[in-house]
């Protein structure tokens, strides 16, 4: 990136058409602005002005350049604003949609981070069933963010971040299929299920599996809780069907084991991070990044990377 000096320099002569205009205007003598100007062109090997008797015209060159230099000093400004805005919060709330699962393992993460450097601020997680009444939540202002898996698009809406996770089947690590690299759906099918019930985003990926597999098979348990999944494969030697990132917690405490399922291989859900389409907070900003940081540390476990 150019030095910032030298892009008020650009933009400056570019709009007054003068050296010494542009001198005058930066409180700075005309030769510093020439001398760093010619040393960009040197530089870049091509003039960036054409130096008529009455004015400097950027050339084709020197569009794109000051193109940067505009674009890159906008930036900065709302860098500043957004710092400014910061200094001044002592006090504040965010509120999050979350999709069952999250609740319990990345998002509360990301909370303990963010608090520790922003102890003031007081989050409100709001546990929401399905990604509609998410998007919802964020295109009507009632959340400043949400998080869920594969949400369609939507007006007014804007993905923030998106991270890929497999389906795999979910079990104890004493269960009798733990320690397998990879299981094909049929070999689950003898075991006691717990499933996502068709409200989920999950259940649609469950029930092509299902129907490859043309075995009919049985549920000891259909639930919306991603909980009640969760303590059923811990506690009754059940196989649940999840992503890494539902057990981030409990693979982290090795509460449970993850295997990958042989026919989703190639499959993969969207974990997404959305928010408003206008501009956020900077405290909402910043919250966004602890929840980046926390997905990316994620991915980079043994799970992810079978």
């Amino acid at each position: 990136m150019l030095h910032a000096r030298l892009l008020s320099y650009l933009d400056e002569v570019a709009r007054s058409g003068s050296m010494r205009k542009a001198a005058e205007r930066l409180h700075v003598v005309p030769s510093a602005i020439s001398r760093q100007i010619i040393a960009l062109e040197e530089d870049l090997g091509t003039p960036l002005f054409d130096r008529t008797p009455r004015k400097l015209i950027p050339t084709a060159a020197g569009e794109i350049v000051i193109r940067h230099a505009r674009a890159t000093l906008k930036d900065f400004e709302r860098s500043q604003d957004q710092i400014e805005e910061l200094k001044g919060l002592h006090r504040g709330e965010i509120t999050v949609a979350v999709m069952s699962g999250l609740a319990a393992n990345v998002v509360p993460r990301a909370v303990t981070q963010f608090q520790q450097r922003n102890h003031r601020i007081k989050l409100h997680l709001r546990l929401l069933p399905t990604g509609d009444e998410i998007l919802a939540a964020v295109a009507s202002g009632e959340a400043q963010l949400g998080i869920g898996f594969d949400f369609p698009s939507r007006a007014n809406v804007r993905v923030l971040e998106v991270a890929l996770g497999k389906l795999g089947a979910v079990m104890a690590p004493d269960h009798p299929l733990a320690n397998r690299l990879s299981l094909r759906i049929s070999e689950c099918l003898g075991h006691r299920l717990i499933v996502a019930d068709k409200t989920m985003a999950i259940r649609p990926h469950l029930d092509q599996l299902f129907a490859k597999s043309k075995v009919e098979p049985h549920f000891s348990i259909e639930t919306n809780s991603i909980e009640v999944m969760r303590h059923g494969a811990m506690s009754d030697q059940g196989i649940t069907f999840l992503t890494p990132f539902d057990i981030e917690f409990e693979l982290r405490t090795a509460r449970l084991t993850y295997v990958p399922l042989y026919e989703l291989a190639h499959h993969q859900q969207q974990l997404m991070l959305i928010g408003p389409e206008n501009r956020m907070p900077a405290l909402t900003a910043v919250f966004v990044e602890s929840l980046k940081g926390v997905i990316q540390e994620a991915l980079r476990s043994e799970v992810f990377v079978r």
